[in-house]
């Protein structure tokens, strides 16, 4: 017998079809009620990827899932060179038309594994960057991903990834119905998959990484049911 999925899918590149060319807060859903983020919930996401990522001016940063480019031009002048990649050919577009500094800042279209296993020159990069986007990949690609990074990326010291839904607090978000196991196991849903820190631990272990969990200011809108989590080599 045959199942229905019902929870609906999700596409960021179709959303962001739907914006005005300049609306790039709702390009890549940085809304709060359906509201472009305010510049002081944007100031502790920012703090929060410096944090974690300590960036230094000679250090190279990859990052996975850019989007349109709207945060990652706030890094550029912390570090010498920056490489920005998403599977979204429209964001990337926009990306590159408001937010490029060739030739050592730039954005590229290619999904994560993509980039991760055909990068021709890993070792250039120092530090590595995923914000609200790696919760779109299943374990197994995860797992792919971060031992690649380990592997491949010889010189990569930290890497941040940031705003992932936190499995063990599901009911501080969904108040008022409680999905099913295959919605909160989906990564190509709005929200991604639900993940305990427990389990990205282990992910990340396994891989040859070991975990720094935070979570932002009380203030910040998603503070109750998200985390972030910084990556630093074993041993």
């Amino acid at each position: 017998m045959s199942t229905t999925q019902t929870h609906a899918k999700f596409s960021y590149d179709a959303h962001a079809r739907t914006c005005a060319p300049d609306d790039f807060l709702r390009q890549t859903r940085r809304t709060v009620h359906d509201e472009p983020m305010s510049d002081a919930q944007l100031r502790m996401i920012m703090e929060a990827i410096h944090n974690g990522l300590q960036l230094q001016p000679d250090d190279v940063l990859i990052e996975l899932a850019c989007g349109n480019g709207l945060l990652s031009v706030q890094l550029f002048d912390a570090c010498r060179g920056y490489l920005g990649t998403d599977i979204s050919d429209y964001l990337i577009s926009v990306a590159k038309k408001h937010f490029e500094r060739l030739p050592n800042h730039r954005f590229e279209v290619r999904g994560g594994i993509e980039c991760i296993t055909q990068e021709s020159q890993p070792e250039r990069f120092t530090r590595a960057l995923c914000y609200a986007g790696f919760q779109y990949f299943g374990d197994q690609d995860i797992s792919h991903i971060l031992t690649m990074l380990y592997r491949r990326f010889t010189r990569l010291e930290r890497i941040f990834i940031g705003n992932l839904p936190d499995r063990a607090r599901i009911t501080d978000f969904f108040t008022h119905r409680m999905p099913g196991e295959d919605e909160l196991s989906d990564p190509g849903t709005a929200l991604g998959a639900w993940r305990t820190r427990e389990a990205f631990a282990q992910l990340a272990d396994a891989a040859g990484w070991q975990t720094v969990f935070s979570i932002m200011p009380p203030e910040f809108y998603a503070s109750h049911y998200r985390y972030d989590v910084t990556l630093t080599r074993q041993g």
